[in-house]
């Protein structure tokens, strides 16, 4: 038995799927669930992404067999923003990590990123505030994609850490000397962060952050928007790296919808434009 999610599904000869699951104890693993897709099967309504399971299974091949699935919680559905970024951390466990290589700190952040993304749907949809953020008690979240950014980026830097990149981010590479939050730094990929030269271009391997991101980053609370989106900078970087090349189809996904949204915009700010 192990806690577990889905990640991802196909379908499998007439009645059947095959699961990429994300279990703690035995990492990523590729099950086979008989008769998943029948109408009446109890399982079909479960195996579904984003929904806290308890599983067991029979086989030592690289494809096991599943022989049970329970829900271990009752799963509020995503909604809009929360459910792309949560079909983003899918995909970052899909294309990084490797089968049968267990990472149960990297488990507990995905289930805790997964607990965060829901409670801000849920929010969103009823104003209802879970303590969801990992933000002090009593902060009042107004603007749901802002929120996200926080659950995020403690996400990645969880996968990066498990995954074997050593991210130094309350000290300078090389001289090992502290950060200073008022300070200007260069994040090296590979190296880490070092003093950022008061001129000249940012070299394609690096970002230019500041030392109160690198530390909020470490400390785990992004709270203005300035913090923020230098981590995302750092973080997608890094990310990127480790992708080696690979494409993130959530990412084009949010390209396109954004794109959209910026025609819708522009053909309805003036309505007399096109005529």
């Amino acid at each position: 038995m192990d806690r577990a999610y889905v990640l991802h599904t196909y379908p499998y000869k007439e009645t059947s799927l095959i699961l990429q699951v994300w279990t703690e104890k035995h990492g990523r693993m590729g099950l086979v669930a008989k008769g998943a897709r029948r109408p009446r099967s109890p399982q079909r309504a479960v195996l579904v992404p984003f929904q806290a399971l308890t599983i067991d299974w029979f086989g030592r091949s690289e494809l096991r067999t599943l022989k049970t699935a329970e829900p271990t919680s009752p799963a509020t559905p995503l909604l809009g923003q929360t459910l792309l970024s949560a079909f983003y951390l899918n995909e970052l466990l899909l294309k990084l990590t490797t089968r049968d290589d267990p990472h149960e700190g990297l488990f507990e952040a995905y289930d805790n990123a997964i607990t965060g993304l829901r409670g801000l749907s849920r929010f969103a949809k009823t104003g209802v505030r879970d303590d969801f953020s990992g933000e002090p008690a009593g902060k009042v979240v107004s603007d749901t994609s802002f929120a996200i950014e926080p659950i995020l980026r403690r996400f990645e830097l969880r996968l990066l850490q498990e995954l074997g990149y050593a991210l130094e981010l309350t000290q300078e590479a090389g001289s090992q000397a502290p950060i200073v939050a008022e300070r200007e730094y260069l994040y090296v990929v590979e190296r880490g962060a070092v003093p950022a030269p008061r001129e000249g271009e940012t070299p394609a391997n690096a970002v230019r952050l500041s030392g109160l991101t690198l530390l909020a980053l470490d400390r785990g609370h992004l709270e203005d928007a300035a913090t923020v989106a230098q981590a995302k900078s750092l973080m997608r970087l890094l990310i990127n790296h480790s992708l080696n090349g690979q494409e993130l189809a959530t990412r084009a996904m949010v390209r396109d919808l954004q794109r959209l949204e910026d025609t819708s915009a522009s053909l309805t700010s003036d309505p007399n434009e096109n005529r």
